[in-house]
């Protein structure tokens, strides 16, 4: 595991989580309901926004141009999903019709969300109505460390975000670097730049679940990146969060 001292060559480290997607609407739905359809299909990757998700979206771009000019992004890294580059570009777009900009973007696949493999997409209750040998796996073996067939355990995903942080850390000594991502990232990133243990990782996520277009953020202080915001959504109106 990483420690704090990892990227702290950034002068700031920002991570935002997309807005609403169709899927989070429409799981919301389903898992209220006990469906075993939610109605999205398609790769992960092509889910977009909701309405509301762009609503988010936007109302992002406008806190982030309301930053004072020195906390303001400098660099930024965005997942290729089609979720997170549609908040960025309504996050850019509401920051230009400001008189402001928001660097070009770089995208990074080690970004991504956590590949689910064959569960890709399904409910809960779809899960256990067709994969009940994966549902018993899942729930014995515990979330953190559940690989499906074909997809990717939350371990999975801090060992790429790794790669990424050692590479912001060299490339962008005093930089404020942005990042827009997925839940899963928000979480692993805290995982490895704060050193958290896996209990303390279920005490997180036992708190709530990230939020759609939350933020969270790290500043370097005495060498180390120390946790300022997490799970940030003031900057939405109370009809946005949720």
């Amino acid at each position: 595991m990483l420690s704090s001292n990892a990227a702290a060559a950034l002068a700031e480290l920002t991570v935002v989580r997309h807005g609403q997607s169709a899927a989070n609407a429409a799981f919301a739905a389903a898992e209220a309901t006990g469906a075993l359809d939610s109605g999205i299909s398609g790769p992960d990757q092509d889910v977009p926004l909701s309405e509301l998700g762009h609503h988010q979206a936007a109302q992002l771009g406008a806190y982030l141009v309301e930053l004072p000019a020195g906390h303001r992004p400098e660099v930024i890294l965005c997942s290729p999903y089609l979720r997170a580059r549609q908040t960025l570009q309504a996050a850019s777009a509401t920051a230009t019709g400001r008189g402001a900009s928001l660097p070009l973007p770089r995208f990074d696949h080690r970004l991504r969300d956590r590949v689910m493999g064959e569960l890709e997409l399904l409910t809960a209750a779809a899960i256990e109505a067709r994969f009940p040998g994966e549902a018993h796996r899942r729930s014995s073996v515990g979330e953190f460390h559940y690989r499906p067939s074909g997809g990717e355990s939350f371990d999975d995903v801090a060992a790429r975000l790794g790669t990424l942080l050692a590479e912001l850390n060299q490339h962008y000594l005093g930089r404020r670097v942005l990042l827009v991502a997925h839940d899963a990232v928000v979480l692993m990133l805290r995982r490895l730049i704060e050193g958290l243990s896996w209990q303390q990782m279920a005490d997180v996520v036992g708190a709530g679940p990230v939020a759609n277009a939350s933020v969270t953020r790290w500043r370097q202080a005495n060498g180390q990146l120390r946790l300022i915001d997490y799970n940030r959504t003031d900057h939405l109106g109370t009809k946005s969060r949720g």
